[in-house]
């Protein structure tokens, strides 16, 4: 299967840090990267220490409002999926990466998987309060990290299928330990003893 992968944030980078290994092992994923938040060199120290392969294709559609940088993800991505043709493109969280990347799948009619599915602040003033609502909506496949995810898209009415998979950050946090472990002796480095410090 060929499955085509939206990130454009750091959270999303870490995220993906988690799923793409696991999607590369029995699939093809091809990860496009629409310069949502772009700095070169954080993006690279993220990568590089998460272990994620570099993107194949890399948009750097990043500033202005939220609409033009949704409408402009949304026109990068068409031409991409086009020939790319995906069997499905994956989106993460509730950012306009997210958005773009859903709209852009499901205009295709290419079924859109959602990580991080049914997460509401139920605060419709958030513009990721939108971003979410609107791509649940136009999901094939929901991956809610919680029963509470789960109960707010069957409230809604949100077709399925709705998976209860788990929350993807602590599958991250799992992955990385043995690395932080390595790194804890900064404290002993600095001199910092337990019970001298606030």
């Amino acid at each position: 299967m060929k499955v085509l992968t939206v990130i454009g944030n750091r959270p999303q980078f870490i995220k993906a840090a988690a799923v793409t290994p696991e999607l590369r092992r029995a699939h093809k994923e091809v990860m496009v990267h629409t310069g949502q938040h772009f700095d070169e060199e954080l993006s690279a120290v993220f990568f590089n220490e998460l272990g994620l392969p570099a993107p194949d294709r890399e948009l750097g559609v990043s500033l202005g409002s939220n609409a033009s940088q949704t409408a402009r993800m949304l026109a990068a991505l068409e031409p991409v999926i086009n020939e790319i043709a995906p069997d499905v493109v994956v989106v993460y969280g509730d950012t306009n990466s997210t958005l773009a990347g859903a709209l852009a799948g499901a205009q295709a009619g290419v079924p859109v998987a959602h990580v991080e599915a049914g997460l509401r602040s139920f605060d419709r003033s958030m513009p990721e309060e939108l971003n979410r609502v609107l791509v649940d909506h136009c999901s094939d496949v929901l991956l809610c990290p919680s029963e509470a995810a789960v109960l707010n898209l069957e409230r809604e009415g949100v077709p399925g299928p709705i998976d209860q998979v788990g929350d993807v950050m602590v599958d991250v946090a799992l992955k990385i330990q043995p690395q932080a472990r390595e790194r804890t002796d900064l404290v002993d480095r600095r001199g910092v003893r337990s019970g001298q410090y606030v």
